[in-house]
């Protein structure tokens, strides 16, 4: 009989929202326990060959979104996303971060990353586990690596378009 009050008030919570009970399972969100990110950490550094210095795995997705595990051993090349805006929190390791000024000597890798060979003018902070970063679209930026391991939740999300003056 239980069981039965249980089926009914469940049935009974999809009629108060308007929705069938079936419908309210379908729930696009993707989560990763620490213990998987964990274990992806450690996938990433078996899987690392040796002498590389950069290996990206997405770890949750959700339609056309991302958030993936970026491990450096190793800086790569400045960067500058121009219509993305870039998210990161440090979940091991130590580094740094180098953002804003100048890209110098500019080259498009692919779309959606231009590359450089340094950032001039810009600040410099150290970055340490539980950090988080927000680098906006357009802004150069670059990842130092302390101690053989930075290793970044990374999300990029595309940036808003601009807004449409008004007459």
């Amino acid at each position: 009989m239980i069981r039965g009050i249980a089926l009914c008030g469940a049935a009974l919570a999809g009629l108060i929202v308007g929705l069938p009970a079936r419908a309210q399972s379908a729930d696009p969100t993707s989560v990763a326990s620490s213990a998987e990110v964990e274990a992806a950490i450690v996938g990433i550094e078996r899987d690392m060959k040796p002498g590389q210095g950069f290996l990206w795995r997405p770890l949750v997705q959700a339609g056309g979104s991302v958030a993936a595990l970026e491990y450096w051993r190793k800086p790569g090349r400045p960067a500058v996303h121009p219509t993305e805006t870039e998210y990161a929190i440090v979940v091991a390791g130590e580094g740094s971060l180098v953002s804003g000024g100048q890209l110098a000597d500019p080259s498009v890798t692919r779309p959606g990353l231009t590359e450089g060979s340094a950032i001039k003018h810009g600040t410099t902070r150290a970055l340490r586990k539980g950090d988080v970063v927000m680098i906006p679209a357009g802004v150069p930026h670059w990842f130092g690596v302390r101690g053989g391991k930075l290793v970044l939740l990374g999300i990029k999300l595309a940036a808003p378009a601009a807004a449409a003056p008004t007459p």
